[in-house]
């Protein structure tokens, strides 16, 4: 995959990609590919008379209060477009289609409470429609989007001289405004299409709904259910299972939302642009290029324009990659542990789940274009290897102490080598992991002393009483 932040992409590309360029595939027609369909589709003509009123609408709305882009990505058109790809009318959720959720969540609930020392973490579980996923994962969407969206466009604006600043004026904030349309549009081409198709609220490895909300959508799953030959409802029970563990995670180790969103953060601000590249190639534009479209899309595929991969992308890229996996590998081993042999396909699901994530299904692809992460978790095997084995050495309750503290998490380098990590927990050589939580305490204590010796003075609190 290698479609990356609203339209770009970088020189490092996969072949691929390459490959689809050179016969003639949508970035090598589109070099900005301004993507409707969310992973380098063609561009639909269907769509062109809603996308020039769009284009209408935010010209005579704007400099008026109220307008609705109050950041660098207008999520009022991407709403729109979002629910106009999935059709004039989604049904509506079933009562039986509730009821059915609401039963298999509470056999799921009952299951896990045996496979993990983490309670329920969902309050309420929903069954969604595709407009209803859209609607309530829009928040999250916007923390991952606009930090992305800030950093492409405030590059070309504080790379400006002062002079050019001035002169601009006005126009500044049109062009702020068209890139909101342009990520607005793209961002909502791609949720419809990932609406139509995840089947749960954490489907793609993210708590992407509202805290404590556990969700299912059923026409999906329907759908997702057709040619595995198992009966829809022990599918929607294994789902509910894989739902309900996520919440129990992302419910009981309170640092884990922020660590796994803060990566996508800390990768999209590590976004740079080689702006000396740019200087050369605009002196050596002949204006006469600008008549022949041909010529100048030669020059933009080149990749100047691209935005360069920084050590601080590809070091929150691996710290994410590596999250999710210890998250995906965690709830396969407890779910597996919970549905036993209740669900007689259970082992046939989660390898079909596992092969959507591993090949990089439209959740994954439709990710990469919004933020230009890679959600695949590359090293899920190892990850779930590590905690079965975990499991069986040291027990449930040790296992799950792990996540007390993201400093106690195995690294990339332990699920390539789990043997010494699994040693340290069971006391092989480091006893002090039998209890993660007084490793901790007796860190934060050594790091106390430490901070007085340099001092020369015992810490104070907060009252000014020693501590």
């Amino acid at each position: 995959m290698s479609d990356v932040p609203f339209g770009f992409s970088n020189r490092d590309d996969d072949d691929d990609r390459k490959r689809g360029d050179e016969h003639g595939g949508a970035g090598a027609n589109n070099p900005f590919e301004f993507a409707m369909g969310g992973s380098g589709a063609a561009f639909d003509p269907s769509q062109l008379g809603q996308m020039l009123t769009s284009l209408g609408q935010m010209f005579s709305n704007m400099g008026q209060p109220g307008s609705p882009q109050d950041g660098p990505v207008n999520y009022d058109i991407a709403k729109r477009l979002a629910r106009q790809q999935l059709g004039a009318s989604v049904p509506p959720v079933s009562a039986g289609s509730q009821s059915a959720v609401n039963d298999a969540a509470h056999l799921a609930e009952l299951w896990l409470d045996a496979a993990t020392t983490f309670p329920a973490g969902a309050t309420r579980t929903v069954a969604w429609t595709a407009n209803d996923w859209i609607e309530e994962t829009l928040p999250t969407w916007k923390r991952l989007c606009d930090p992305v969206a800030e950093q492409v466009s405030g590059m070309w604006t504080t790379t400006m001289p002062q002079e050019a600043r001035e002169f601009a004026g006005p126009m500044l904030g049109m062009l702020g405004q068209m890139g909101g349309l342009a990520f607005g549009s793209q961002l909502g081409q791609a949720l419809g299409q990932l609406a139509g198709e995840v089947l749960t609220s954490t489907d793609i490895g993210l708590p992407l709904g509202p805290d404590g909300t556990a969700a299912l959508l059923p026409a999906a799953i329907t759908e997702f259910s057709k040619g595995l030959e198992r009966p829809e409802s022990e599918i929607l029970v294994y789902l509910a299972a894989r739902e309900a563990a996520h919440q129990r995670l992302f419910a009981h180790v309170p640092w884990l939302r922020q660590q796994v969103l803060g990566a996508v953060e800390d990768y999209a601000r590590g976004i740079r642009m080689d702006f000396s590249a740019i200087e050369e190639a605009a002196q050596g534009i002949d204006p006469m290029m600008l008549a022949d479209p041909s010529k100048l899309e030669e020059l933009l595929s080149q990749g100047t324009f691209e935005p360069q991969a920084t050590p601080e992308q590809k070091a929150a890229l691996e710290r994410l990659e590596t999250m999710l996996a210890l998250i995906e590998g965690w709830v396969q081993v407890v779910v597996a542990e919970a549905v036993g042999d209740r669900l007689p396909g259970a082992g046939a699901l989660a390898e079909t789940l596992r092969r959507r994530r591993a090949t990089g299904g439209p959740a994954e692809q439709t990710f990469a274009t919004l933020v230009g992460l890679e959600l695949r978790p590359r090293k899920l095997r190892e990850a779930a290897e590590l905690w079965r084995r975990l499991t069986t050495d040291a027990g449930m309750q040790a296992r799950d102490a792990i996540w007390a503290h993201p400093d106690l998490l195995p690294s990339s380098t332990d699920l390539d080598n789990p043997a010494g990590f699994i040693d340290g927990v069971i006391g092989g050589g480091t006893g002090e992991f039998d209890d993660p939580l007084a490793q901790l305490a007796e860190t934060e204590e050594r790091e106390r002393q430490e901070r007085e010796g340099r001092s020369g003075e015992p810490e104070k609190g907060s009252d000014g009483t020693e501590k």
